[in-house]
């Protein structure tokens, strides 16, 4: 069999689409259900050259968990570090986590349902990655909290609450239906923030110094993978 091309600008196109395809057969499937031989039929590559472009199945999960956090984790603390109030900032994380979940579909289905499929230092970097991201929804629910703008709660009540009304959508949207990031993200917040006590004149304003925001900041896109390309790797 022929050796694969070196890993020059095709060597990288071709590996960006085998983890596309994994990506869209693990959710599909399963991870545990589709085998090598099964991605290297799909992609039209035999055994050994699919590992040239892949190393093992496990790094392809890697791969695909990593093309959720790395950006997204980015952009969160980002926002996080703004100088703008709490429930501004959460509304700009909303729709953050949103547009990557439109974006990225199927590598969600997977990040859901099969990052315990990792192992060892891999598992305990994603597990850490999902805590700091946990640790700054937590951090902006509890300042606005301390500001009075939401009563007091049990802070990682109102966490989980933030995160599953967010990170189950992507089981039933469909990103050529009626409802873009935005859209969600204004219904979301209006629900959270009404329920944590944010006064009723406060949801208005929030929307329009939102599109102010994003109007004005450009160079701060909503969306995670605008910044792909310069989030350092390990990040």
């Amino acid at each position: 069999m022929p050796r694969p091309p070196g890993h020059g600008p095709d060597f990288q196109v071709r590996r960006e689409k085998i983890i596309d395809t994994a990506a869209e057969m693990f959710a599909r499937q399963g991870y545990a259900a589709t085998s090598v031989n099964d991605l290297g039929r799909a992609v039209g590559l035999a055994k050994g050259a699919l590992y040239y472009y892949i190393g093992s199945k496990e790094n392809l999960l890697i791969e695909i968990q990593s093309r959720v956090m790395r950006p997204l984790l980015s952009r969160a603390r980002e926002i996080a570090g703004l100088d703008e109030d709490p429930l501004l900032r959460l509304r700009l994380l909303s729709e953050s986590l949103l547009t990557i979940i439109f974006r990225r579909l199927d590598h969600i289905w997977v990040y859901e349902h099969d990052y315990r499929s990792l192992s060892g230092d891999e598992l305990q970097t994603l597990l850490g990655q999902r805590s700091d991201f946990e640790q700054l929804v937590s951090t902006l629910l509890m300042e606005a909290v301390e500001r009075g703008t939401f009563q007091p709660f049990e802070p990682r009540l109102a966490t989980l609450q933030f995160l599953n009304l967010h990170n189950h959508t992507y089981q039933w949207v469909r990103p050529d239906g009626p409802w873009d990031p935005a859209f969600l993200s204004r219904q979301y917040c209006a629900t959270l923030f009404r329920g944590f006590g944010a006064a009723e004149g406060t949801l208005p304003d929030v929307e329009k110094r939102a599109a102010a925001f994003k109007r004005d900041r450009p160079e701060l896109p909503l969306d995670p993978e605008a910044v792909w390309e310069s989030v350092p790797v390990g990040g």
